[in-house]
């Protein structure tokens, strides 16, 4: 997913007279556009998977991080272990 300079920078004059057209773009083509104010990179549209996609990485990249954390501080246990804990619980019910 290159930026395209000719089709995916923006002014966000032309952003607002042609939202419906630019709606229709990112979504089609799942390219962002990289709207300008005053000639600078201020925001950027983009279809809601591709924004999703994003936010899910990004949680895992966060649970990623904690277990680094966790292990990184000796709060671990063997799976072995835990699925011996388990296994046990659900043959006490």
């Amino acid at each position: 997913m290159a930026v395209n300079l000719k089709d995916d920078i923006k002014p966000i004059s032309y952003i607002k007279t042609n939202a419906a057209e630019m709606m229709k773009y990112v979504n089609e083509r799942k390219n962002p556009i990289v709207i300008t104010q005053n000639g600078e990179a201020r925001a950027v549209l983009v279809d809601i998977e591709t924004y999703q996609e994003t936010q899910d990485a990004f949680a895992l990249l966060n649970i990623i991080k904690i277990a680094e954390k966790d292990i990184a501080q000796g709060r671990m246990r063997k799976a072995e272990d835990i699925f011996s804990d388990l296994r046990k619980k659900i043959n006490e019910k």
